[in-house]
């Protein structure tokens, strides 16, 4: 049994509700997670910077945690680094890419909506995917940057008008071009899945890859990978940058019932 930790990436909190999924699945294991406050959006930027922050930052958390998996808990880092880091680190590391395939399947309408950053939606393996699995459907692409923003920085002072006030134009283009499927291509607006949900209104299903990558993590690590320690394991929350960790970080790792592990400078 292995009793190292299980990491995971991000450009912030996005990651998080991954994070809940798979320590439901696996209460005993011990996990580390890495917000790159310092470098937050990865959606704006170019795909060189991309490559390099995700890179550097995963390079951090492993020599500081020597995690025994690493899960990109982010799509943008994902489609753009993933290669990279496979390259560079010989630990497994599990990506987050959109739906799209399962989305493509179920959609009846064959109209699927993309909510993704600037940079994955205009990504080369975001059209690969959709040649590959939605060749037959309408893939309504929309980058929603402020979305990511308001998340990281006002999602626990924010109200029900406001956190639905963010989403209401994505959900009105979708519901324009009739889309019966939303993927959610950003981890962090898994936060307002409930609020996208209501604004696309019966019919429309709300999806993301938490199943998908939280099964794909379980089945690399397998039986030999797993802790054989019993009961609740451990979990702590690092950030990039200098200290000290602002608030906002300290009430995310509250919530997810998560310790703050300190800073990766």
């Amino acid at each position: 049994m292995n009793e190292k930790p299980i990491g995971f990436l991000d450009s912030g909190v996005g990651g998080l509700p991954y994070f809940a999924w798979l320590r439901q699945k696996a209460p005993a294991e011990r996990y580390v997670y890495a917000a790159d406050r310092a470098n937050f959006p990865y959606g704006e930027k170019t795909k060189e910077a991309v490559l390099d922050i995700v890179e550097s930052t995963a390079r951090k958390l492993i020599e500081r945690t020597d995690p025994k998996i690493l899960i990109v808990a982010c799509n943008t880092a994902s489609v753009v680094a993933l290669e990279r880091l496979r390259e560079r680190f010989s630990i497994p590391i599990v990506g987050t890419v959109p739906a799209i395939k399962p989305a493509a399947a179920r959609s009846r309408r064959k109209r699927i909506g993309l909510l993704a950053t600037m940079r994955t939606v205009n990504d080369a393996y975001v059209d690969r995917l959709v040649e590959q699995f939605a060749s037959d459907c309408e893939v309504v692409r929309i980058a929603g940057p402020d979305i990511v923003s308001f998340v990281e920085k006002r999602f626990f002072d924010s109200g029900a008008e406001e956190k639905l006030a963010i989403v209401r134009d994505a959900a009105a283009e979708f519901g324009r071009a009739s889309v019966d499927e939303i993927v959610l291509a950003c981890t962090h607006f898994l936060y307002l899945a409930d609020e996208i949900r209501e604004l696309a209104g019966p019919g429309v299903e709300v999806m993301d890859s938490r199943e998908g990558v939280g099964s794909r993590a379980l089945a690399v690590l397998g039986e030999k990978g797993r802790s054989g320690a019993s009961g609740r394991g451990s979990a702590e929350l690092f950030v990039t940058g200098p200290d000290p960790v602002e608030e906002s970080y300290d009430r995310f790792a509250r919530y997810f019932g998560m310790e703050i592990g300190g800073t990766l400078p």
